[in-house]
């Protein structure tokens, strides 16, 4: 892309104003048992393929896994009520999650289990967490079909937009592009950041006042391509794209489409991509010898890394890293 202002029609979009109550209802655990042994929260990114993992998966002829969706009702029951108070509010996004997960821990309340997470995570936690990758993703940036901005961009290119490069997003404060990222927490967000070189500090702080992580009042939330309109680009999973375009699951790409970044296109499975990124399950570090723990997540015979096919189904790449323990926090 050349080093200049991108010219913008002027157009509008509106969204609809239903748009943070129009998805689906939460595919939370169905079916017997109604509270599983592992229960999990957080990344928006990975909660489709972990539901996959939940119906796919059993031990001794039970479902063990219960993930629980970053968006839905209010508050989550995890655990059967008859034995503590497991209602909390409804964790979004991995660093949500790995919040929620340490306040179980550190109340020794065995509400939660396990978090998910599509960013890794190494600051210290007390207690101890593990961070288990099971499988690779590639993000790109989602535009419209009618978009100034151009389907092809490298990598130089973008960083400059999210750097709030004049010469590409216009002068503010009515930028000519709207710079949007996902919700505060959001580990799409952090993976992001760290590929653009830009710190979340930073953005928050306001340092790139042409980013935004909110239209209007509403929190932008990953992978929902709806908030979209001709003058925007924001960061969307390559896998959560396919998974939605081949209605595996619930399509909220309205009309976004993926760009292509370095001369890459965003493939199904995206272990080439040159942007990407292993997911994970984050476990508390003292259980990766504990079973279930230890034969659901650890090691590349575990229940998880055997489930190839559901990997796939997701629109994710196969991890060689798949069940590594290696990634602890200090």
């Amino acid at each position: 892309m050349n080093k200049k202002k991108i010219a913008f029609g002027v157009s509008a979009f509106a969204l609809a104003a239903t748009m943070a109550g129009a998805g689906l209802a939460a595919a939370d655990p169905s079916g017997p048992p109604q509270y599983r042994q592992l229960s999990g929260v957080g990344s928006d990114t990975t909660q489709d393929v972990m539901n996959g993992m939940a119906a796919a998966i059993t031990v001794g002829g039970q479902k063990v896994i219960g993930s629980y969706d970053s968006t839905g009702s209010a508050n989550i029951t995890t655990k059967d009520p008859a034995n503590g108070n497991c209602t909390m509010a409804r964790p979004n996004g991995s660093g949500a999650g790995r919040s929620a997960l340490l306040t179980s821990l550190q109340a020794n309340n065995g509400c939660l289990d396990f978090a998910r997470s599509s960013s890794l995570n190494l600051a210290a936690a007390a207690p101890g967490l593990t961070y288990v990758p099971f499988a690779v993703d590639g993000v790109t940036y989602a535009i419209t079909p009618g978009s100034a901005i151009p389907r092809k961009l490298s990598l130089t290119d973008l960083k400059a937009i999210y750097h709030c490069d004049p010469n590409y997003v216009g002068q503010g404060p009515n930028y000519a592009m709207t710079v949007y990222l996902p919700q505060a927490g959001s580990g799409t967000r952090g993976f992001w950041e760290s590929q653009m070189g830009i710190t979340d500090a930073d953005v928050v702080a306001g340092v790139y006042p042409c980013i935004k992580d909110k239209k209007g009042t509403t929190p932008v939330q990953e992978h929902d391509g709806r908030l979209l309109d001709d003058k925007s680009i924001v960061p969307f999973s390559i896998a959560q794209y396919q998974s939605q375009s081949s209605q595996t699951i619930a399509d909220l790409r309205g009309r976004a489409i993926l760009g292509t970044i370095d001369g890459t296109a965003p493939t199904v499975l995206n272990s080439g991509f040159g942007v990407k990124r292993d997911v994970y399950n984050v476990i508390p570090t003292s259980k990766v010898a504990t079973a279930p723990w230890s034969t659901v997540f650890v090691g590349a015979n575990s229940e998880i890394c055997k489930q190839t096919s559901v990997i796939n189904t997701y629109g994710f790449a196969t991890s060689p890293n798949c069940g590594d323990i290696t990634k602890q926090t200090p």
